[in-house]
């Protein structure tokens, strides 16, 4: 049988079926979610302490989730790595990791879901983002960068500072 051509006319490799897939990691799929009632990245995660608190003091499991109505229908590529990133003011700001996706139907007979997230929030470059409704699926090459440690001084600078330097563009 005769190798296939890629569209440039050069042979193309053949693939050995039985070799193990490496597992793509960065490649996730992320979701992107206003931030409503918060802000700054400091209001966002004195809100996830407090639920985190009062779930912890009931007796039950210290986790955090987001509910959503929409269930996302690629799960399995967002529980793969991929986060949540939070806008905050018209920015993206930061992001938390999605554990699990749990589906489930409220108490009205409405399908919901909790996006289970890390309690650890990622400061990122801030990304400019008009308002939408629910959340968008985003991807690894749309996502704004962590920000390195290069950058510190940028996270510790005071929430409204930033928020105004980001108005004027220089963030």
């Amino acid at each position: 049988m005769a190798s296939p051509l890629w569209p440039c006319g050069e042979v193309a490799p053949a693939v050995d079926a039985s070799a193990p897939v490496a597992k793509s990691w960065g490649m996730s799929l992320n979701l992107i979610k206003l931030c409503v009632g918060c802000d700054s990245i400091e209001d966002l995660e004195e809100w996830i302490a407090f639920r985190v608190d009062e779930r912890r003091r009931a007796g039950e499991p210290a986790e955090h989730w987001h509910t959503t109505r929409m269930v996302p229908t690629r799960g399995d590529e967002i529980t793969d790595g991929g986060s949540l990133y939070w806008v905050i003011k018209g920015n993206v700001q930061c992001r938390q990791l999605i554990t699990d996706i749990r589906p489930f139907t409220d108490d009205e007979g409405i399908g919901r879901c909790r996006l289970m997230l890390d309690l650890e929030v990622v400061r990122t470059d801030w990304q400019p983002r008009r308002a939408f409704q629910g959340w968008r699926y985003l991807k690894p090459a749309d996502a704004p960068v962590d920000l390195g440690k290069g950058k510190a001084a940028l996270a510790e600078m005071p929430p409204k500072l930033r928020l105004e330097l980001a108005e004027l563009g220089l963030l």
